[in-house]
């Protein structure tokens, strides 16, 4: 009973920080902020994972996302000098319409489908053999059933690493842009002239 308590507080702290890190990764204007509070989401998933029982999922949460691909993000912020526009500065645009209506529309997918999925019949559940969350198993789905999903992933990584080096030129030849025309406009400094001794 103690046992069954303490895991539902663990589930329930887990929930609460996974959404509360992810309002965070939409909210923060500071990138780096946004970085942060990722990290922190992937980490409150690894732990619904555990508790799962997927310990190898988990385990490549932590070390794959939260690791190599955090690390990846934080070079491209780093690289592009941590400064981002507000989100809703200016006036409303095709695109900022655009990605409220597609974040309304998960929503409402996710929502159908956990509706669905509760007003099933829950007494037939799917069997969860003991090889759940096994290299073996994740193994088998990325190669077989999700291999064009898993290929698709990598090749969206590898874009987003190339477009992050071409942003981060762009930028670097911008700022050089403006600081010869900032240095074109001060006055110049005129040295005096010195004057030979005895005169």
């Amino acid at each position: 009973m103690a046992a069954n308590v303490l895991v539902w507080c663990v589930w329930v702290a887990a929930a609460f920080a996974c959404l509360a890190s992810a309002l965070g990764v939409v909210s923060f204007r500071n990138p780096f902020f946004s970085a942060l509070a990722l990290i922190g989401n992937l980490a409150s998933l690894a732990v619904l994972y555990l508790l799962l029982g997927g310990e190898f999922v988990a385990a490549a949460q932590v070390l794959v996302y939260g690791g190599a691909v955090m690390v990846m993000f934080l070079f491209v912020i780093a690289y592009l000098g941590g400064h981002a526009d507000a989100p809703w500065a200016g006036r409303l645009s095709v695109t900022r319409v655009a990605a409220v209506a597609a974040a309304a529309a998960i929503l409402v997918e996710v929502l159908v489908a956990i509706g669905l999925k509760a007003g099933g019949d829950l007494t037939h559940s799917a069997h969860v053999g003991g090889d759940f969350g096994s290299p073996a198993q994740i193994g088998r789905l990325f190669l077989t059933d999700h291999l064009l999903a898993f290929e698709i992933t990598s090749v969206v990584l590898l874009i987003a690493a190339v477009g992050g080096v071409v942003l981060g030129a762009h930028a670097r030849r911008l700022q050089q842009e403006a600081g010869e025309i900032e240095a074109a406009r001060l006055p110049r400094e005129e040295t005096p002239v010195e004057l030979p001794a005895g005169r």
